[in-house]
């Protein structure tokens, strides 16, 4: 592959997460990521074989697949292995704001798009939901039930989503991502009763 066809193709995916987050993938059409991206329309088709597939292409390049391959290589207690999930999902969110609203869009519209998104999000909520029953049975996490305490990590983890809409004066854009992170973090921690020391 050479550079300018690597070139296109980024530009063309990069147009395509832009106007898929702002409009939607059905509010989208094939000509206008090729015009914001600078591109020849016919380009979609050849470099990817259509919208459809430049759609899953989305997934295959911006999504932080590192993350469960770190989490899953890693031995680690389930206190960690849930400090780092909920401190990755907050950073991806934050980061890749369009990546995170083009999963949160999908999600709500339940197309069939949405099997995508969850064949990249469940490996994740999953590791969540074994590291909550882990911690439970070994003692560290005072839960009753691990599938009601991942609702509440997930709600909690995805809350600063929810409030970019909302009218409690939140402002969004000067959120810092670190400190979100990490007070996420430790309210997550100090819910499922963990020592903050630990």
């Amino acid at each position: 592959m050479t550079e300018p066809e690597l070139d296109i193709k980024t530009r063309i995916l990069l147009s395509a997460k832009k106007l898929f987050a702002q409009q939607g993938y059905d509010g989208t059409s094939v000509r206008q990521i090729c015009d914001e991206a600078g591109a020849n329309v016919s380009l979609v088709s050849y470099h990817f074989g259509g919208k459809e597939k430049v759609f899953d292409a989305l997934f295959e390049h911006f999504f932080p697949e590192h993350m469960l391959s770190k989490l899953t290589a890693n031995t680690m207690s389930p206190v960690e292995g849930i400090r780092q999930i909920v401190d990755e999902v907050v950073r991806f969110t934050m980061t890749d704001r369009e990546m995170s609203d083009i999963v949160q869009l999908e999600i709500t519209l339940r197309t069939h798009r949405t099997a995508t998104v969850f064949q990249y999000l469940d490996p994740v909520w999953n590791k969540v939901k074994e590291y909550l029953q882990q911690g439970k049975d070994q003692g560290l996490f005072k839960i009753e039930s691990s599938s009601y305490a991942m609702l509440q990590v997930m709600g909690v983890a995805l809350a600063h989503k929810r409030a970019k809409h909302s009218r409690f004066g939140f402002d969004y854009q000067d959120m810092n991502t670190e400190e979100l992170a990490k007070q996420t973090v430790q309210f997550v921690l100090r819910g499922l009763g963990v020592n903050s020391h630990e």
